[in-house]
């Protein structure tokens, strides 16, 4: 994440914030995430979409729900992510 805000400084504090929730949240299900990020997609293969900073910017991750690891699997603006497989990055 620090490469892409340092590329994208308009970002830096949005995704520190995201990152500080991720860090102590319990995620134990998809429900939990869409609680607290409505607006997040749920993708198959535990992958989810938020949108950073207004929907300027995407992030995928990828997680496993029982150990409680969310892996970063893609970060990027708008049309960065229209170029990708969500799915299967």
């Amino acid at each position: 994440m620090l490469d892409f805000w340092r590329r994208h400084p308009d970002v830096e504090e949005p995704l520190k914030a995201w990152y500080a929730e991720a860090k102590h949240s319990k995620w134990k299900a998809p429900d939990d995430i869409k609680q607290r990020y409505l607006s997040a997609d749920m993708l198959p293969d535990n992958r989810i979409v938020f949108n950073i900073k207004g929907d300027h910017y995407r992030l995928v991750v990828k997680i496993n729900y029982s150990i409680g690891i969310v892996y970063i699997r893609f970060i990027g603006t708008h049309t960065e992510y229209d170029r990708i497989d969500a799915v299967k990055i």
